[in-house]
């Protein structure tokens, strides 16, 4: 968790509850956390399932690894300390957006338990929901797939510290979800997120 550094500073409540954009919304505002090695399928999952949700008229908005480093963690690399700030920042606006009451889509590698853990903490803290969806697939295939040619690179040794090759991806034990792209069409993964936030009540 990281320290607090500004001083002389004060949380501003506001009046308007959570209870009150959920009635406007028609939905209850969470964050479904996609982890899952390069390739894996993470946001071929969240920009299909954000296009339904859209449909079905929800307020929805996806959040993914590479937009985010083009701009609000531009400044960050891929070292360890580097992925847990990026994954911490990303936990804090995750939070944020689904506080709003939106469904928020964070499609992101996190490799390490610790960082997806601190990410979830946050959340419940702030009393909004948080499914960790694990989208496992064998290496194989991701080398297979690799539509950015990044783990071919990571075997020339181009790409130091690339997960899964020479730095380790940490798969959850106890996500909420788990689908494997491996294994189940792009359909019925999206169904089977679809059918974990109903469960959750975060559909309406």
């Amino acid at each position: 968790m990281a320290e607090q550094v500004a001083t002389n500073i004060t949380w501003h409540e506001g009046t308007v509850t959570r209870e009150e954009r959920t009635g406007c919304l028609k939905q209850t505002g969470g964050t479904v956390w996609f982890t899952g090695l390069s390739a894996s399928g993470k946001s071929t999952i969240a920009v299909a399932l954000e296009q339904v949700l859209i449909q079905r008229g929800h307020a929805a908005y996806r959040l993914d690894g590479d937009n985010i480093r083009m701009g609000l963690n531009k400044n960050l690399g891929f070292s360890a300390e580097d992925r847990a700030e990026n994954i911490r920042r990303i936990g804090e606006v995750s939070k944020l957006f689904a506080d709003s009451g939106m469904l928020c889509l964070s499609s992101f590698i996190s490799p390490y338990t610790a960082d997806r853990d601190a990410a979830r903490a946050v959340h419940d803290e702030a009393g909004v929901p948080f499914i960790e969806c694990y989208v496992e697939v064998d290496l194989a295939i991701a080398e297979e797939r690799d539509p950015k040619g990044l783990y071919k690179k990571a075997r020339a040794g181009e790409i130091k510290g690339f997960t899964g090759i020479d730095d380790p991806y940490e798969a959850p034990e106890n996500a909420e979800l788990v689908v494997n792209t491996g294994e189940q069409s792009l359909e019925a993964c999206v169904g089977a997120v679809l059918a974990e936030m109903e469960a959750r009540g975060m559909l309406g």
